[in-house]
C-alpha cells in the first residue's frame, strides 16, 4: 500500500484553515483562537493579544476581549507548559497540560530549588523551613486574591530571604526565595499569573492561586495534548513533536500510537503524522491571504522543521541569536518579510520575497490596517528583538 503524500502546498492550505489565518477561517473570540491553536505563546505578553487579533474577523477590541477571557470569564489561563515556557491555554486544557508536561518539569524545578537553597545558605535555609514559608505564602495569596511578590513579602517576610546560587562558580549570583519559589509553584500548577502591572504589554504580573483541576494519568494527558496539537499542526514529524512538547521520544511514540496517528510522506525527507480523521486533503483551498504575525507567534513557532514555510535565506533577518522569531509577514502559508513599529506607533513592513507582486502588497497593506486596529496607538517592542524589526523601528 502506497503511503499518503502531503506536499508543502497542501500543508500551507491546512495551516491557513486550522490556524484561522485565511479570511474565511477567522474566529469571533479569543477563546476560539486559543482552542484552534492549542496554546498561545505567553513569554512576551503582547504576543497573546496580537496573535489573537490577527485571527479575528473583527480585530477591534481585541485587547479588551483577551483581558476579559483571562481575568474575568477565566476561559483562558496563563501558565507554564511545554519546555517550561509560559503559554496561554483554554482553561479546560489546564489539567491536560499540567499532567502531560508540567509534572516532570516541576519535579526538577523543586529539586533544583532545594539543592541551590540549602547549599547556597550553608544549611541555614532547610526544606522544612521552605515548607512553612510556602504554606504561609499560599494562604496569604488566597486571602488577597491576587498579589505581587512584593505584596506577599509584607504578609510573609521570610520570602525576602536570599541565598547564593552557584557559590564559588563564575556565574555566582544572589537569588531570593520569593522569585525561585513562585516559579516552582507556577510549574507545579499551584499558582498562575494574574493581571499585569501596567498595560497589556507589561511583563510584570500579579500572582493568583490556580483554579482547581483534576489530576489526570500522565499517558492519558499526553495522548490528549498530542491529539489536539496534531489536529492543529499535522502533519508533523517526530522531531517537531518532541521539540514542541519537550517530551522524550518514547513518550511521543506512545502518544502517537494511542491516538492512531497515520504516517505520511512529506516533501523533502522525513515522515509526518496526521490524525486518522485528517488524512484527506482539505475540502476547499484557502483563498489568497496575508498576515502580520507577532514575534513568537504560535504558527511561526509551531514546528522545529520550518523549511516548508520559512526559507532559510530569510532567517538571519527574522530570528534573534537564540532562535526566537520576530514579527513576520506571511503570504499564502509562507513567510515573505517582517514588520515593526516606528516610535509614533506607525506599522511598517518590508518584503524579503516580492514574488507575490501587487496582490501581495495590497493584502499586506490591509493587514497592517487590521493590526493598527488591535494596537490602538500602543507601541509594542518585542521582548526578543530581531535585526529586521530593529531596523524598521529605527527608521
Amino acid at each position: 500500500m502506497t503511503s499518503r503524500h502531503i506536499g508543502n502546498d497542501e500543508r500551507r492550505v491546512r495551516l491557513a484553515l486550522a490556524h484561522r489565518l485565511s479570511p474565511a477561517a477567522r474566529a469571533s473570540t479569543a477563546q476560539e483562537v486559543a482552542r484552534s491553536l492549542v496554546a498561545l505563546h505567553g513569554t512576551d505578553p503582547a504576543t497573546v493579544h496580537l496573535a489573537v487579533g490577527a485571527r479575528l474577523t473583527d480585530p477591534a477590541g481585541t485587547v479588551a476581549g483577551v483581558e476579559r477571557a483571562l481575568y474575568e470569564d477565566r476561559t483562558l489561563v496563563r501558565m507554564h507548559g511545554m519546555r517550561h515556557t509560559v503559554f496561554v491555554f483554554p482553561t479546560e486544557l489546564a489539567a491536560t497540560v499540567h499532567a502531560s508536561t508540567g509534572l516532570a518539569v516541576a519535579a526538577k524545578a523543586r529539586a533544583g530549588l532545594l539543592k541551590d537553597m540549602v547549599s547556597g545558605s550553608d544549611g541555614r535555609l532547610t526544606p522544612e523551613w521552605l515548607a512553612e514559608v510556602e504554606e504561609s505564602a499560599l494562604a496569604a495569596l488566597a486571602r488577597r486574591g491576587q498579589a505581587t511578590v512584593v505584596e506577599l513579602t509584607v504578609d510573609e517576610p521570610r520570602l525576602k530571604e536570599s541565598f547564593t546560587y552557584g557559590k564559588g562558580k563564575g556565574y555566582e549570583a544572589p537569588h531570593t526565595v520569593s522569585s525561585r519559589l513562585m516559579r516552582v509553584l507556577g510549574v507545579e500548577g499551584r499558582v498562575v499569573r494574574g493581571r499585569p502591572l501596567g498595560s497589556w504589554t507589561s511583563s510584570r504580573f500579579r500572582w493568583a492561586v490556580a483554579p482547581p483541576h483534576p489530576e489526570l494519568p500522565v499517558a492519558e494527558a499526553q495522548s490528549e495534548l498530542l491529539r489536539r496539537w496534531l489536529a492543529a499542526c499535522g502533519p508533523a514529524t517526530e522531531g517537531d513533536l518532541k521539540w514542541w512538547t519537550g517530551w522524550k521520544v518514547t513518550d511521543v511514540r506512545r502518544a502517537l500510537a494511542a491516538v492512531g496517528a497515520v504516517a505520511v510522506t512529506l516533501d523533502g525527507s522525513g515522515t509526518g503524522y496526521v490524525l486518522p480523521d485528517r488524512l484527506e486533503p482539505p475540502a476547499a483551498a484557502a483563498e489568497p491571504w496575508a498576515a502580520l504575525l507577532p514575534g513568537l507567534d504560535p504558527t511561526a513557532m509551531g514546528w522545529q522543521e520550518r523549511d516548508w514555510y520559512c526559507p532559510r535565506e530569510l532567517r538571519p533577518a527574522l530570528f534573534d541569536g537564540s532562535g526566537n522569531i520576530g514579527p513576520t509577514v506571511w503570504w499564502n502559508g509562507r513567510i515573505v518579510g517582517g514588520w515593526g513599529q516606528r516610535a509614533d506607533g506607525e506599522v511598517v513592513w518590508r518584503l524579503l520575497d516580492e514574488s507575490g507582486g501587487r496582490d501581495l502588497r495590497l493584502a499586506v497593506s490591509r493587514e497592517a490596517g487590521r493590526l493598527a486596529a488591535v494596537l490602538e496607538g500602543t507601541v509594542v517592542t518585542p521582548r526578543f528583538r530581531t535585526p529586521l524589526e530593529r531596523e524598521l523601528g529605527a527608521r
